[in-house]
């Protein structure tokens, strides 16, 4: 099912709309009716009177209007063209096959853990599933947990960590899971059912109303965003904020994936978040907790 979310840019003549799959590995930029020729939905929006320019790029197109309107007059109507195009399988390029799901694996500060990255959007959610029980909601999870030597798994966007135990080495299973996940998506199957419903631990920062923390909590979360998770996703997990205490000036935060249970994570904690944190919030920030 597609779903598609409307996000603002600090450009107020630019609007994005945030698909839940991957479109394209490229980016693509069209400034008018014949330099969309070859993509047949960049087409269909230069038929609108007020779109000046046509953006496709990984999961989100983006549109730049003329000022004859507000994009409050029309997104919500922009939304439903956009999600009936895609409902109806029209792709976006003339010449456009189905692509080919690729698979790579990388190893992680944790040993325990390997990160499996594809080409395909996974997940607007942060899901982590702790045990099998726990993945009734999560077919790609559950379908791991087939595996005896599979711990944990964490999906985020185009990723999945998965945690084993000690009873194998990754080098003696690496092959078979990467082979494994690639077979799983090739078919299209669920990631999530429509019936998954996030937990606290399990919402993007996206998804947080900034307007129930405090201004030093805010801009917290902001240096997380922009700063840390980036860095802290490139080694296959994630961190949440979790709350700020202003009288002894510490930071609480969860960490999931690879960061979870990972050897160096004081480390990461101390020489990383906690130094970025105090560098630009001098005099407010004495410490950072990962409360797991």
């Amino acid at each position: 099912m597609v779903q598609i979310n409307i996000e603002r840019t600090n450009n107020p003549n630019i609007i994005k709309f945030v698909l839940n799959k991957m479109l394209t590995d490229g980016a693509f930029e069209f400034s008018s009716l014949e330099e969309a020729k070859d993509s047949p939905l960049a087409q269909q929006l230069f038929k609108l009177p007020f779109i000046k320019k046509v953006f496709i790029s990984a999961n989100f197109i983006a549109l730049e209007r003329y000022d004859m309107l507000e994009w409050g007059d029309v997104e919500e109507d922009l939304k439903e063209i956009l999600t009936a195009y895609f409902e109806q399988n029209k792709p976006l390029f003339q010449s456009e096959s189905k692509k080919a799901i690729e698979i790579y694996a990388e190893e992680t500060p944790n040993p325990t853990v390997q990160k499996f990255v594809t080409n395909q959007f996974l997940t607007k959610h942060l899901i982590e599933v702790k045990n099998q029980d726990d993945a009734t909601e999560v077919p790609l999870a559950a379908a791991l947990f087939q595996f005896p030597f599979v711990k944990e798994v964490f999906i985020n966007q185009n990723y999945i960590s998965v945690t084993r135990d000690n009873s194998v080495e990754w080098f003696m299973v690496n092959n078979e899971m990467r082979q494994f996940i690639k077979d799983y998506l090739s078919k299209d199957n669920l990631i999530v059912t429509e019936a998954f419903v996030p937990s606290e631990n399990q919402r993007s920062e996206n998804s947080l109303d900034m307007n129930a923390f405090d201004e030093t909590s805010q801009k917290i979360i902001s240096i997380l965003d922009e700063y840390i998770r980036p860095a802290v996703a490139g080694d296959g997990g994630n961190i949440l904020f979790k709350s700020y205490d202003p009288e002894n000036k510490m930071v609480n935060v969860i960490l999931q994936g690879a960061c979870n249970g990972c050897p160096s994570s004081t480390i990461t904690l101390k020489n990383g978040i906690e130094a970025t944190l105090k560098q630009f919030l001098p005099n407010e920030i004495e410490g950072v907790n990962a409360l797991n």
